[in-house]
């Protein structure tokens, strides 16, 4: 912008990520460039390809962090629950189901099958070695 000869005095360089610019005319400009970079890139320079591991990090990162705020402050469980587990199940996001992810579900049908009535009877008497 300083090079197209618009006046850029009034921004603070040290503040630009600062929320107050969020909407000015600095920021717009700037926004759309982020917005298309990829497909930009691709077009461009030929690239086709955009890990997503640094925003998956930083993602990461800035939940972790404002979670553990809410869930050892005043919200406490609230912050888990409230902030997360009712966005992942409003959104259907799989991994709710955590158990199933993980696999405990499989634990838990072995646990049915090999108990109560459902059991299979291969202890005491009922054993294979017993049945021949």
């Amino acid at each position: 912008m300083k090079a197209a000869g618009k006046d850029v005095s009034t921004y603070d360089r040290t503040q630009l990520m600062s929320v107050e610019y969020d909407d000015t005319e600095l920021a717009k400009p700037g926004d759309e460039k982020v917005r298309t970079f990829q497909a930009d890139a691709s077009r461009e320079a030929g690239i086709f390809h955009h890990l997503i591991t640094l925003p998956t990090y930083h993602t990461a990162a800035l939940s972790t962090e404002n979670l553990a705020k809410e869930y050892f402050g005043d919200q406490s469980m609230l912050g888990y629950v409230a902030g997360v587990q009712r966005k992942e199940i409003r959104q259907g996001i799989a991994c709710v189901k955590h158990q199933n992810i993980s696999g405990s579900n499989i634990g838990d049908d072995h646990k049915e099958y090999f108990s109560g009535e459902a059991a299979l009877k291969a202890a005491g008497k009922d054993n294979t070695m017993n049945q021949f």
